[in-house]
């Protein structure tokens, strides 16, 4: 699976941004179920989860991001989207795709339970 991300960019605070993540499959899988999540990391700081969706539709939210951030998928495109509501300054981050083979539900935010990364993008949220 290759996974690339754009969208990243500066913006100022309360503003929003929309990240996309373009998936591509290669090969035959015996899995037909997936999780998708987004992840990011601070300067200084380990990655942390932030939200995540499984082939379902199911979601999971970090905390810090509840009511801000909505995750979304196109199936047919096989794209991930983050659109990102209400940015604050300590959203600043590059933010990282990362697919799994497997639903579960609710999908995980623990970066250990993917195995398949995209190279990131950077978001910059300025006060």
């Amino acid at each position: 699976v290759q996974l690339v991300e754009s969208g990243g960019g500066v913006v100022e605070a309360g503003g929003s941004l929309r990240l996309s993540c373009s998936a591509s499959r290669r090969g035959p899988s015996r899995y037909t179920n997936y999780c998708m999540g987004w992840f990011r990391q601070a300067p200084g700081k380990e990655r942390e989860g932030v939200a995540a969706v499984d082939s379902n539709g199911s979601q999971s939210y970090a905390d810090s991001v509840k009511g801000r951030f909505t995750i979304s998928q196109d199936r047919a495109t096989n794209t991930l989207y983050l659109q990102m509501t209400n940015l604050k300054p300590e959203d600043t981050a590059v933010y990282f795709c990362a697919w799994k083979w497997g639903g579960w539900i609710p999908p995980p935010l623990a970066d250990t339970e993917y195995n398949h990364w995209g190279q990131g993008t950077q978001v910059t949220v300025s006060s």
